[in-house]
């Protein structure tokens, strides 16, 4: 995959998780300081976690000064104009589920080019799309998505695995690319619409006792 594409992929997974930080941190009330905490939290946490694993250092955010200002402009336009949507819950998730499709490419990819197994490499892409996350929600003293029940480090691994069952068919790369984003943001919304979710390890009444 062209190397132009993949910096395309992850300047719009960045813009797609900076807007839906700043949705969710607008959604608490936080003033327009903690808004763009909380946008570039999102927006970056995933890939430099990333990039410390795998020795990538400056982490890339700090080379590339495009990210620090796509992420200002993204969440600069939603204070100003979020304001006036009424469902930002809609927006935020949705948002939320393209970033996930496109960073956990953006992962991937930055495993291929360092060799790693396949499994090494969805984990990347999972961490990508993920754990920006993750800090925003404890920021936002919220249980992370990570971490509940519903479908979403599980939507990025089935991507991510697909990916390469993809690669297997000497389909363009480009195609591939697309597909699996696509699939993703797929999963996650058709999880959420109808309900699927990861088995429940707790009953509802050892769930009330806690």
């Amino acid at each position: 995959m062209p190397t132009h594409f993949l910096y395309i992929i992850d300047i719009l997974g960045t813009i797609s998780f900076a807007v839906s930080g700043a949705f969710l941190a607008m959604e608490k009330k936080l003033d327009p300081f903690g808004v763009l905490v909380i946008s570039f939290v999102t927006a970056i946490g995933g890939g430099t976690l990333r990039d410390i694993l795998i020795g990538n250092l400056p982490v890339s955010w700090l080379q590339n000064e495009t990210a620090t200002v796509v992420i200002f402009c993204s969440a600069v336009v939603t204070m100003f104009f979020g304001k006036h949507l009424k469902h930002l819950s809609t927006t935020l998730f949705l948002f939320d589920a393209l970033g996930l499709g496109l960073f956990t490419i953006v992962g991937i990819k930055l495993g291929i080019a360092q060799n790693f197994s396949i499994g090494v490499c969805i984990t990347l892409g999972t961490i990508t799309a993920c754990f920006g996350g993750v800090v925003r929600d404890v920021l936002l003293n919220n249980i992370p998505l990570l971490f509940r029940k519903e479908i979403y480090a599980m939507a990025c691994i089935a991507g991510g695995a697909i990916y390469f069952l993809l690669r297997e068919l000497k389909l363009d790369a480009d195609v591939i690319t697309i597909l699996c984003i696509l699939i993703i943001f797929a999963i996650r919304i058709l999880a959420v619409r109808y309900k699927i979710s990861l088995p429940q390890l707790y009953n509802k009444a050892e769930k009330e006792q806690s």
